[in-house]
């Protein structure tokens, strides 16, 4: 039976997510706590990384060398950089960048990783499932892009502009790229999926306390969603 580990910056999207799960067990490692269960009949380990790169990243290693998951997902909120974007609808990463990395010094573009390139593309197979669940979600708005990472929350219009334009990013937050370059150099499959809790007015942080709330239901809602789909897809495999 396959494992999905599930990655989260923070304790209100677990905590959004954890409400659907059949909690079977739960430990530490590394001060991580993590919680092992069932959702949609799945088996799922959900954990708390912590905010920022470094966090994401570590967690990432730790459940593909200690858990030994098959999939990894990392669902949560995230500051829409796109006008078209409102509060609530959900992006799909089909591709990450981390945009404060800066090598440009050597000649290679912004986000340019050695041994990594510019973008990581995400599982064209989980994609397709997310596609395939949340498109057809009446209740949701749905957008697939690119996601941005830095360790920076993006507070002014100026600098959200600047990552829209110079990545043509749909959204931008503070894990998901480091999550998919971990998996990316071990061969996990993987997927980021956000709700957006905030679009560039120079208010940013008044509107993501406002909205926080809602925007982890609905990435809670839509990834319970996908996980029953993905039970029916190992079904079949099986």
């Amino acid at each position: 039976m396959s494992k999905v580990g599930i990655i989260f910056a923070m304790k209100e999207e677990l905590d959004a997510l954890k409400k659907y799960l059949e909690l079977e067990n739960e430990y530490e490692i590394f001060n991580l706590k993590f919680y092992e269960g069932k959702i949609s009949d799945v088996d799922v380990v959900l954990v708390q990384s912590g905010i920022g790169k470094v966090n994401a990243a570590r967690t990432t290693q730790i459940l593909i060398d200690n858990i030994k998951v098959d999939y990894i997902f990392n669902i949560g909120v995230a500051g829409g950089l796109d006008k078209s974007l409102s509060v609530g609808d959900i992006v799909i990463g089909e591709k990450l960048v981390q945009h404060d990395f800066d090598i440009t010094a050597f000649g290679h573009n912004k986000g340019f990783i050695p041994e990594v390139g510019d973008f990581i593309d995400a599982d064209p197979y989980l994609i397709n499932l997310a596609n395939e669940v949340l498109l057809n979600d009446k209740e949701i708005s749905v957008k697939h892009g690119v996601i941005a990472s830095g360790d920076i929350f993006c507070t002014e219009s100026w600098m959200s502009e600047k990552i829209n334009k110079k990545f043509n990013a749909l959204a931008c937050e503070m894990e998901g790229a480091s999550i998919a370059q971990v998996c990316y150099l071990c061969h996990i499959p993987f997927l980021i999926l956000r709700s957006i809790s905030d679009v560039p007015n120079n208010n940013n942080v008044v509107t993501y306390e406002e909205f926080l709330e809602h925007s982890t239901k609905v990435i809670a809602k839509s990834m319970k969603k996908l996980l029953k789909r993905l039970k029916e897809e190992i079904k079949e495999q099986d």
